[in-house]
């Protein structure tokens, strides 16, 4: 880690910052950390947190959740809130799987986010891929109804193995009619300019729990 993010580990962790593993049995009660009632967004690999601050920044209304594994990713983005003056956002170090599966009620989120995971374009590690029918399923049963699961990926078969798996879930349901427009609001990743760059088109999904 740099000097800075190490700096943001020791100064803003401790009230911004809680480790999956250590997390006590049950659900988290999101309200009594945020100290506030709002709609809960979880966002699922904020990497080096360029994109998870704007959206905090720019969502003020919302409790934003971003869970990564990361370490000087969460110092990174720890720093940008802290450029940015962000309140609203908390941080989770550790395995998504593992907060969903123990300590996310059901029927509990405003939306999920995840954008560009790692696509692990070799076809032997495509088992590897975090969209799978398991996990499509473990999300909508967390997502409130009407809340939404937005995906988005700049590898073109795993854009539509995300499409695959999410239109087969029986609780989902696609907000469009094939790829959803990309978002205005959504921040150009560094990764979607690379993939620009070298050819690749990016796509995103929005999908919406079935109420």
């Amino acid at each position: 880690m740099t000097v800075g993010q190490q700096r943001a580990w020791e100064e803003h962790w401790p009230r911004l910052g809680r480790t999956v593993g250590e997390l006590p049995a049950g659900p988290l009660d999101f309200t009594e950390w945020f100290g506030r009632e709002a709609p809960v967004m979880l966002e699922i690999g904020s990497g080096m947190g360029e994109t998870t601050s704007q959206l905090a920044a720019a969502a003020p209304e919302l409790n934003y959740v971003a869970v990564e594994v990361y370490d000087p990713g969460l110092g990174q983005l720890m720093l940008r809130a802290e450029k940015l003056g962000v309140e609203n956002l908390r941080l989770l170090h550790g395995d998504a799987v593992v907060l969903l599966t123990e300590h996310v009620e059901p029927d509990s989120l405003h939306g999920v986010r995840l954008f560009f995971p790692d696509p692990w374009p070799k076809k032997k590690h495509h088992k590897r891929r975090i969209v799978s029918p398991s996990f499509a399923k473990l999300v909508a049963s967390r997502l409130a109804p009407g809340g939404t699961f937005h995906m988005a990926t700049d590898w073109e078969n795993y854009a539509e193995q995300m499409m695959e798996v999410c239109s087969a879930e029986p609780a989902l349901k696609n907000r469009y009619d094939g790829w959803a427009p990309r978002p205005e609001w959504r921040p150009v990743t560094k990764f979607e300019q690379r993939a620009d760059v070298e050819g690749r088109v990016s796509h995103d999904l929005i999908f919406e729990k079935q109420s």
